[in-house]
């Protein structure tokens, strides 16, 4: 667990589709393989194919690829353009923790990736619904708290968890943007990191 100050703002950001672009670096390993990522849904499951034939990886297999993605392949993702100057900012106002779903193994290779795209904060590998663990996390906070994230599932765990906290969803690659509607469960739902961190400003700056 990472030491915070309760008195301070805190910004709690997902990594994947948020800081950095995940769906490109599964393409390209997915493409090593002969095999591609057939963005019609949006899931990873069901829509991993074989070029050539569009035959649907079985999601057993799926699941094996995965693991072998996290596990080749954190160390070398690209960032999502402005997440880094976005960060640095609100760095200056808030504290900042990466709250970010992935193998434990890998946690140390995401670390290193983000800190080598100037985003150097600690990184909290998870697993499951993110709202129990941010209510832990925050006990005692009487500031702002902001949680960041891609995925619905996860904005309504916090929701019920902690619904003072302010909400943002955000999906980075337009691709996957354009399936997926803003959540219900989210305050606001941006999708690049200029007009983001403003918005994050404006709910530090409430209180």
């Amino acid at each position: 667990m990472v030491n915070l100050d309760p008195s301070r703002p805190l910004i709690i950001c997902d990594a994947d589709e948020v800081l950095l672009q995940f769906v490109v670096g599964l393409e390209r390993f997915l493409e090593r393989r002969d095999c591609f990522l057939d963005l019609s849904s949006f899931a990873i499951h069901g829509n991993v194919k074989r070029r050539g034939t569009n035959e649907v990886v079985a999601n057993q297999e799926v699941s094996r690829l995965l693991d072998a993605f996290f596990a080749s392949e954190t160390r070398h993702m690209d960032v999502v353009p402005g997440a880094a100057d976005a960060l640095q900012s609100l760095a200056e106002r808030g504290q900042i923790v990466i709250l970010s779903n992935l193998p434990e193994m890998a946690r140390e290779a995401r670390c290193a990736n983000l800190a080598a795209h100037g985003i150097p904060y600690p990184v909290i590998a998870g697993v499951g619904p993110k709202g129990a663990f941010v209510r832990r996390l925050i006990y005692g906070f009487d500031k702002p708290v902001v949680f960041v994230d891609d995925l619905p599932p996860h904005l309504t765990s916090v929701a019920q968890e902690t619904p003072h906290v302010h909400r943002l969803h955000f999906v980075a690659d337009p691709r996957l943007a354009k399936l997926l509607p803003p959540a219900q469960d989210a305050h606001r739902r941006i999708d690049a990191w200029p007009e983001a961190r403003a918005w994050i400003e404006s709910v530090i700056a409430e209180r």
